[in-house]
């Protein structure tokens, strides 16, 4: 049966290449993210200085995605000029590089596949000779592994690597500080240039985390180990300009008075989310200036929540960042066709953009919750875990998150006039249209695991027809009973059972790829791409 299935998916993806065939590689790959342009931002209320400000704030920026090109790739502007067809141009600013993010596999002749460790690490280098580097600073998330003159591993620091431009992006930071008329911002972008050039976040994240009275802000430096597929420790540097929105950040505002509450629900042994965050976390909804470095690469990022050091947690908390101009254009563009094309009438209608946005709203508290510390001395979660930490992680915040969510709609809680099924089902087409972007990431993978798990569980059943029936109750013992197993494994740092449930479940199934098939002839995008209007 299994072959059968693979090769009907094998006949209707000829069927689509033929029916294509006029149209390149790239061509039918750029069309799996749907241009989108952002409207130059309202900056009434914003001074001359603000809006020079944020003019820097963007050159600081590319100052970031410019590292990000040299931690993913390689130079830029060499790599853009060897390319002679406009499509493998496009693709490869998405992508930032030859390496498609969805699969990891080249769309450029002349290159393998990526990889495991990007550009932080020599290709060549073994765990042994990893293990066997005697200097501590290997395992920071700011330094890189390099072999010197004599062919050894040595530790080179973010800062002496990256020079040009880190001092680049210090300097922009430090005049946008000289003309801004806030102490606040003032003291963030000073303490956040020393930062870049030391490679020390303490006092910088901790003035960022005490900024809450500005309109503007800006996320800039190494903030996730998103390309490490092979230790998860580096950061990838990166890059958002963003814009307030005042309003609706002081409605989210109760959500954070919350968090203890939040973090003493979660299911399973308490033991295991022990962890007591910081009180001075705050959310903001705010929308997106511009992208730069790896928030930009592939599908686009509608939400974050920083720090994600331990310590700074415990002591401050965190800042959940809602990107509402972006999360309305994902759900249009891609999460709402997808629900459209594979649910029925009745699950259709529970399709909804409100519960879309509060969804990613647990998402995002859910990452501060859990545990950051194993509780039997094996270090931190991410320590601990590994390479499979950021999975964990990622699928930890989906399923907790929803599964918050869904608690919250269900006692009245929320301020939005949503149902716990249209919580659930807007997270299922969430998850299936996630599940499109393939393993070849940490988010991928997370998204994969969770549908896998959802099948496993009967919460979620793909007809003859193609499409889904939704067991609602089923989705959230399943989201339930995957939490608590998560949190299990990161409180133990139980790295066997991290590894055997990735490997068992982060798996690209014929379902799968027979809905990648429909969501393609659909023409239905993976994600988007954007452009700037000035």
């Amino acid at each position: 049966m299994k072959k059968l299935t693979i090769a009907l998916v094998f006949a209707t993806l000829v069927m689509l290449w033929s029916c294509t065939e006029q149209r390149t590689v790239t061509e039918r790959l750029l069309e799996n993210y749907a241009p989108v342009t952002i409207p130059a931002p309202d900056l009434s209320g914003i001074t001359d200085n603000g809006k020079e400000v944020l003019n820097l704030y963007r050159f600081a920026a590319d100052a970031a995605d410019a590292i990000y090109w040299e931690q993913n790739f390689g130079p830029k502007e060499d790599f853009l000029a060897s390319l002679s067809e406009p499509s493998q141009k496009e693709f490869a600013l998405v992508n930032y590089g030859p390496w498609d993010r969805i699969d990891g596999k080249a769309f450029i002749e002349g290159y393998g596949p990526k990889p495991a460790g990007a550009r932080f690490y020599p290709e060549d280098m073994t765990k042994e000779e990893f293990d066997a580097l005697d200097n501590p600073d290997k395992n920071s998330p700011y330094t890189l592994i390099r072999r010197n003159e004599d062919g050894k591993l040595e530790v080179v620091w973010y800062h002496e690597a990256y020079a040009d431009q880190v001092h680049k992006m210090a300097d922009l930071l430090r005049a946008a500080a000289d003309i801004t008329i806030k102490a606040s911002v003032r003291d963030y972008l000073l303490k956040k240039a020393d930062a870049l050039l030391s490679d020390n976040y303490y006092e910088s994240e901790k003035a960022w985390l005490e900024l809450t009275d500005s309109k503007m802000d800006l996320v800039i430096g190494p903030n996730e180990a998103i390309d490490d597929d092979l230790y998860g420790k580096k950061a990838s540097f990166g890059a958002y300009v963003l814009l307030k929105n005042l309003g609706r950040t002081e409605a989210l505002e109760k959500v954070c008075a919350r968090l203890p509450e939040f973090q003493a629900a979660l299911p399973g042994d308490p033991m295991y989310h022990q962890f007591i965050p910081g009180l001075e976390s705050h959310i903001f909804s705010c929308n997106v200036i511009y992208y730069g470095g790896y928030t930009n690469a592939g599908y686009k990022v509608i939400a974050v929540n920083f720090p994600y050091d331990s310590r700074m947690q415990e002591e401050f908390g965190t800042r959940t960042i809602l990107f509402d101009n972006v999360i309305r254009e994902k759900f249009n563009r891609t999460v709402f066709p997808v629900g459209t094309l594979l649910f029925e009438g009745e699950d259709q209608a529970h399709l909804d953009a409100n519960a879309f946005y509060w969804n990613i709203v647990f998402r995002e508290v859910a990452k501060g919750l859990g545990v950051k510390e194993t509780i039997n001395g094996r270090g931190t979660v991410a320590d601990a875990l590994g390479s499979e930490a950021l999975t964990i992680e990622k699928a930890k915040s989906n399923v907790l998150g929803a599964w918050l969510c869904a608690k919250e709609v269900d006692a009245n809680r929320i301020d939005a006039l949503i149902m716990k099924k249209d919580v659930l089902a807007t997270f299922v087409a969430n998850i299936i249209r996630s599940a499109r972007f393939g393993v070849a990431d940490a988010t991928g993978r997370a998204n994969v695991a969770i549908y896998n798990c959802m099948v496993e569980a009967g919460a979620i059943k793909r007809k003859a027809s193609g499409k889904y029936a939704i067991d609602y109750a089923k989705v959230e013992e399943a989201i339930c009973l995957l939490g608590t197993h998560i949190l299990e494994m990161q409180a133990t740092g139980d790295v066997s059972a991290a590894q055997s449930w990735v490997e068992k479940y982060a798996v690209v199934t014929p379902t799968i790829q027979q809905d990648v098939v429909a969501l393609e002839l659909e023409k239905i995008p993976v994600d988007i791409r954007l452009t700037y209007e000035k």
